[in-house]
């Protein structure tokens, strides 16, 4: 059983001064004695910017209660990287066995990450990489290929533009690296694939659909022919697709992005929406939790551990179910 305490007062961790703000916790109530738990904990992004996050949180605390081995301390950052590094300080003076992060900044975290790894805690790093000169001080990365997801939509988008056309981009947060990779995979693949396809500009949506909404108002008022827009989410799809609705200049555009939420699988059912990555919460959850009991334990574990992300169009989608999300 799980409960949210203000400050950590379990057994196997130590009561100190808190800066008020700084992190939640949540921690497992287990009947194993203090010294044969796994301790383990993670500092995720920004749990409260849109649902995947959400229900990331909800599948890792399912999946560690069920387990009698193991103590958690599950912390959100806010998107504040400042909060997030505080949180990582205290978790290496707590001397955990593993620690997970999602970072919000993946070139700010690495000094930290480092400390970790200096004071003997393997860092799992989850969903969102950082950056390459932070990878030696790392024991894996758990979570999508997001460069690769970048690379399936622009496969899409190619395909269902028959090779040429004028296409704008809306990527995420700048600066993190998820929505770096994306932009990546998604610039250099329609280069390669689709040459005649022009890609006319490039704005920050910032993982925010109304922002997205914004930014693609933007493009409507500035390109008399936009004929498909990539967003680094469905979150900002959706976006984009309600600017081009409002201005009467859906029918025109094709709409792609990456993370298929369950407002894109539903856009797809109406036809309005051309394709996505299919990539579950839980399942990325889980996956980070696996990877750091092993780490914990000893094991070896993969640098790169990736689980499958999909692509999904209006033609496959019947064979994967809607996301909870």
């Amino acid at each position: 059983m799980f409960s949210i305490d203000p400050i950590p007062t379990r057994r196997i961790f130590s009561v100190i001064p808190l800066i008020a703000g700084v992190f939640s916790i949540v921690t497992g109530s287990v009947n194993v004695h203090a010294e044969s738990l796994i301790r383990i904990g993670i500092t995720q992004n920004n749990v409260g910017v849109d649902s995947y996050q959400t229900t990331y949180e909800s599948a890792f605390i399912e999946a560690a209660s069920q387990r009698n081995d193991l103590d958690t301390v599950v912390m959100d950052a806010g998107g504040d990287v400042a909060r997030q590094i505080a949180q990582m300080q205290y978790l290496i003076q707590q001397q955990v066995d593993a620690i997970i992060i999602w970072p919000t900044n993946g070139q700010a975290v690495v000094p930290v990450v480092r400390q970790a790894q200096e004071a003997g805690i393997p860092v799992v790093v989850t969903n969102s990489n950082i950056a390459d000169e932070g990878q030696e001080y790392i024991e894996s990365f758990s979570g999508p290929n997001n460069i690769l997801q970048g690379e399936y939509s622009a496969e899409m988008m190619c395909d269902q533009l028959g090779g040429v056309g004028q296409v704008v981009q809306i990527t995420g947060q700048p600066g993190y690296t998820t929505s770096i990779e994306r932009q990546v995979g998604f610039e250099e693949r329609l280069a390669e694939v689709c040459p005649d396809v022009e890609l006319i500009e490039s704005q920050a949506g910032d993982w925010n659909r109304e922002r997205a909404q914004q930014v693609m108002n933007s493009f409507l008022n500035k390109y008399t022919s936009i004929d498909a827009v990539y967003s680094g989410d469905d979150n900002m799809g959706l976006g984009a697709l309600n600017a081009a609705k409002a201005a009467g200049r859906s029918q025109d555009i094709k709409f792609f992005g990456a993370t298929n939420f369950a407002v894109g699988y539903e856009a797809m059912e109406r036809g309005e929406y051309h394709g996505s990555v299919y990539q579950s919460p839980a399942e990325d959850a889980r996956n980070a939790l696996r990877t750091a009991l092993a780490a914990a334990n000893g094991e070896t574990v993969p640098k790169y551990n990736y689980f499958d992300t999909p692509k999904i169009t209006q033609e496959n989608m019947g064979n994967f179910e809607k996301p909870v999300f």
